[in-house]
């Protein structure tokens, strides 16, 4: 019995958890159930407040009526008593003495209906703004719950797109090794073409002012300082002085 009894405890823990996590998964939409279920109360209660001030007010107009027609009976009684009538003015005493009752009665019932309504005004009331209260409050767990997802979105793509950066750096890297080494293997081959060739000799030989059509700017300020000389051409049809004889 003693592991019946552990088993069941398991079943209905493991039953409560469950319960409770579809809860939590769905609090939202159980907190706005609840505020529509509340407003739908609130409506009742307002009608039930309506009705209540209706019978009232009805109550309130048949005690005006009452005291209207105890005003006309005793005029009328008198009148019936100055006429010597006292049967007929006696009848119309019992009437008032029937109204008057009727008013004792009623008053405290629409005393008590007053209460209600004032009783009644203040829970709407004050229902109402707890209401409103939880209202705006559920407005910022939702706000602070989207926020969340957006946060925790973000957190996920931004570790997502932190490894496809590194991915392509890496990738980066890996393209500017073999440009490197492209690069290395080409400046090789152009300096055993050159060898080859003789290039690089001719190079080292230019640079060092040995091979012709080398030109640096230390010979070209040398000419430049030298003395022009005017070359003289005779014209055409111009003889040339004699030379003394020998």
């Amino acid at each position: 019995m003693s592991m019946l009894r552990k088993l069941s405890a398991l079943f209905r823990g493991s039953a409560h958890d469950a319960a409770q996590g579809v809860v939590d998964a769905n609090a939202l939409k159980i907190l706005d159930q609840e505020i529509r279920d509340a407003d739908n109360a609130q409506g009742k209660a307002r009608d039930d407040l309506a009705g209540l001030v209706a019978r009232r007010r009805m109550a309130e107009n048949e005690l005006a009526s009452f005291r209207d027609q105890i005003a006309k009976y005793e005029s009328s009684a008198r009148t019936a008593l100055g006429q010597g009538k006292t049967d007929l003015a006696r009848e119309v005493a019992g009437r008032i003495a029937e109204l008057e009752v009727e008013i004792t009665s009623r008053g405290p019932l629409i005393e008590d209906m007053k209460t209600a309504e004032t009783r009644l005004r203040t829970a709407i009331a004050s229902t109402d703004q707890k209401i409103e209260t939880l209202r705006r409050e559920i407005d910022i767990v939702k706000v602070n719950d989207s926020v969340q997802k957006a946060q925790t979105s973000v957190a996920l793509n931004s570790a997502g797109a932190q490894s496809r950066i590194g991915s392509a750096a890496d990738s980066l890297q890996r393209i500017k090794q073999r440009q490197a080494i492209q690069e290395e293997k080409l400046n090789a081959s152009q300096a055993l073409e050159d060898r080859r060739t003789g290039a690089d000799l001719d190079a080292k030989l230019r640079e060092a002012g040995i091979l012709p059509g080398h030109s640096s700017a230390d010979d070209v300020l040398a000419r430049l300082s030298q003395p022009e000389v005017t070359v003289v051409t005779p014209r055409i049809g111009q003889s040339t002085p004699d030379k003394d004889p020998a």
